[in-house]
């Protein structure tokens, strides 16, 4: 054996009894950035917003308001979505229609209603309850397309 031939490596290397580093926590786990909690509270204010808007246009204007009540729902959970790139961008907006819709929709103290019972009401709550779900539940957002300025490649 020569002198120039180098030791194992696993059995030189110098150990420590250091314990071994747990994974930050990720997606609902994680704590949220600090910055972001403007954002996910204008968010909520937004996806308020909407609701209360969808609640009065699907029921003045029946199947076009409430195709277009949900589509605006779903628009701004999925904007939320892409914006934040998180799933809690879904999910701050959709609890903010949520609540608001069942305080519009919700009974008054006389025994009457805000808005009359019609199957519009069911419908646009079980359709955005479920845009909702759809855009938090998203695997992963698709990565925008790098650009090197090459054309052809």
């Amino acid at each position: 054996m020569s002198s120039r031939q180098r030791p194992r490596a696993s059995s030189q290397a110098p150990r420590t009894n250091a314990p071994p580093r747990s994974a930050a926590p990720t997606g609902l786990a994680a704590p949220p950035n600090p910055r972001r909690i403007p954002l996910y509270t204008a968010l909520a204010v937004l996806g308020a917003a909407v609701g209360i808007a969808g609640t009065l246009v699907q029921a003045a204007l029946f199947p076009g308001g409430l195709l277009l009540a949900l589509a605006a729902s779903a628009g701004l959970f999925y904007g939320g979505r892409v914006l934040t790139r998180t799933q809690l961008g879904a999910l701050v907006p959709a609890v903010g229609w949520f609540i608001t819709v069942i305080v519009l929709l919700g009974g008054r103290p006389e025994g009457d209603y805000v808005f009359g019972q019609e199957v519009g009401l069911a419908l646009f709550m079980l359709g955005g309850m479920a845009a909702a779900v759809i855009c938090a539940t998203t695997s992963r957002l698709p990565d925008p397309a790098n650009d090197t300025g090459r054309s052809g490649t």
